[in-house]
């Protein structure tokens, strides 16, 4: 009994060992290698192991680089690996470009995986070019009609610009900036509608593609609609400001008179009391004249002689405007 339980332990000791050392020693993808003609040593595949690389994504790129005819050995492939960047694709990128006969070294390659592009996509765009459509571009012709525009931008992906070459959207904003520029020279609306071939023709030829990771290879206007009359909206839009400033300042006017008749009501009122407060004090002058002696009893009838005859006469002016006043009879 004690035999077959230290027998026991002995097979599942040497089966931990085992798996062990075939996870640290990949057999299986050395023989792979050794029968695909890719010298890779098994103590490499164990420092990759110990370097936390996986034997797998490195071996299988380079078999196939291998068998393509390619120039790649194992530590240019873990180093890019190591460095956060797709060893598969960056072969699949090399072998697409030998066969299109694009000159793309190693090292260029991995710049351009680096630089989060996809290189396997750039070389397909080198070989197969890429219609870029732009979304609907706004411009007004010089008489003020608004035209808007559709394009289609055909572009080739240039190896050599990959890295720092501005992308998609730069290129979409220079067609547009140009679009809007030669539509705004135009004196009519109408002579873009005639040949939009011109504006495929002028845009092209501004050298749009410069500083980009594309190529331009043609621009073709795929739709041209009449939009609005901008110049007389802008026109009616001046008219109505000017409309409203003018309110504004006959509005400053009036309350300015306002304030200024109210003002002028104050006055008055203040002149009437005055003169009221006046009358009021004829009196005591009076009575004072003739304490002091300074008015006669001759002198007091011959004023009121004078007012009677004033009241008199302004009743009389009165009575014969009421008179002119009253409809004819027949």
């Amino acid at each position: 009994m004690d035999f077959l339980i230290g027998s026991g332990f002995f097979i599942i000791m040497g089966i931990i060992i085992a798996a062990v050392f075939l996870h640290f020693v990949p057999i299986g993808l050395w023989i792979s290698a050794l029968a695909a003609d890719v010298h890779v040593g098994i103590f490499t595949l164990i420092g990759m192991r110990m370097r936390r690389v996986p034997p797998a994504k490195i071996v299988m790129p380079l078999i196939k680089a291998n068998k393509a005819g390619l120039n790649v050995n194992v530590n240019q492939l873990e180093a890019h690996y190591l460095a956060g960047g797709n060893v598969d694709k960056v072969v699949d990128a090399l072998i697409a470009s030998q066969r299109a006969q694009i000159v793309l070294p190693f090292e260029r390659s991995a710049a351009i995986d680096l630089a989060g592009r996809d290189v396997l996509e750039a070389v397909q765009m080198s070989v197969n070019p890429k219609v870029i459509e732009t979304p609907v571009v706004s411009a007004v012709a010089k008489n003020g009609i608004e035209l808007k525009i559709k394009a289609r931008v055909t572009v080739r992906a240039n190896i050599d610009r990959l890295v720092g070459g501005a992308g998609e959207p730069t290129i979409i904003a220079r067609v547009g900036e140009g679009i809007v520029t030669t539509v705004g020279s135009s004196e009519n609306h109408t002579d873009v509608l005639e040949s939009p071939d011109d504006i495929s023709k002028t845009v092209l030829g501004k050298g749009l593609d410069a500083g980009t990771a594309f190529e331009i290879l043609s621009i073709d206007i795929a739709d041209v609609d009449v939009g609005r009359n901008i110049g007389a909206q802008l026109q009616t839009d001046q008219a109505e400001a000017d409309k409203r400033i003018a309110q504004a300042k006959a509005e400053e006017r009036r309350a300015m008179a306002v304030a200024k008749e109210q003002e002028m009501k104050a006055y008055t009122q203040e002149m009437e009391a005055k003169v009221v407060e006046a009358q009021a004090e004829v009196p005591h002058a009076m009575a004072e004249a003739f304490k002091k002696g300074n008015l006669g009893v001759m002198d007091y009838y011959n004023m009121m002689n004078i007012q009677s005859d004033t009241e008199m006469r302004k009743a009389v002016s009165q009575a014969g405007k009421g008179r002119k006043n009253l409809p004819a009879q027949k």
